[in-house]
């Protein structure tokens, strides 16, 4: 399966599960993703899909400086519940990445490696997201801007075309513009402070995990 070349030159995350460990799934329980796991889970590549993937790797490093993150011990509240534009997408794309899970998540074994009731809805956040270490309680909001640059008129009349299968050379540059965007999030501005905003918090220590959350699905198409 053929990708975008420059997929490969977004940095990648390692983080360790302890689950994946008790399971003899990995050595040591350290597990690899990339951005192409990303584009996989949702079935495209979009600047949503991007900065949603970025945005956790950034948290993640801003959380556990120096040692691996340790998956399913992050909680994530969200400002918007699942129904409400790309929450659901972007939550998808945490979970992979952090473990954590709303409702239908994994109830854990004898008492241990829960990630059930990890995500869950919090109106009134200042920012979109927030992150939560549960074994110290250190606190990170996040939010994503994409209205970091106007969108390429040429791809914008190609968005409103609907443009056919049938017609090639139109659908190749739609894909290349397209991209374009996703490449210029995440390598151009995987840095930029305005795009993607990252707010420690004080330490709340004790912070208990919730034991039981209901996500809203996605409405179908």
């Amino acid at each position: 399966m053929k990708m975008p070349a420059f997929f490969d030159q977004v940095p990648r995350l390692r983080v360790r599960d302890p689950l994946a460990d008790a399971l003899g799934c990995v050595d040591g329980g350290v597990l690899e993703y990339g951005y192409p796991d990303a584009v996989r889970l949702c079935g495209h590549s979009s600047p949503t899909v991007a900065g949603a993937y970025w945005i956790t790797w950034r948290v993640l490093h801003e959380l556990y400086v120096g040692e691996l993150p340790l998956r399913g011990g992050i909680k994530v509240d969200f400002r918007d519940d699942a129904r409400v534009g790309s929450t659901g997408m972007v939550a998808a794309v945490v979970q992979m990445l952090t473990g954590a899970a709303g409702s239908s998540g994994f109830r854990g074994i004898a008492g241990r490696f829960a990630r059930a009731g990890l995500i869950r809805h919090a109106a009134g956040l200042p920012l979109s997201m927030r992150f939560t270490r549960l074994d110290n309680g250190a606190v990170i909001d996040a939010a994503v801007d994409l209205s970091f640059a106007a969108i390429d008129p040429a791809l914008e009349l190609l968005l409103q075309r609907r443009t056919s299968r049938a017609d090639c050379t139109a659908l190749a540059q739609l894909g290349l513009l397209w991209h374009e965007q996703v490449r210029h999030l995440l390598l151009d501005l995987a840095d930029d402070p305005g795009v993607f905003v990252i707010r420690p918090l004080s330490r709340q220590r004790g912070v208990p995990a919730p034991s039981f959350l209901h996500v809203q699905p996605e409405p179908q198409a």
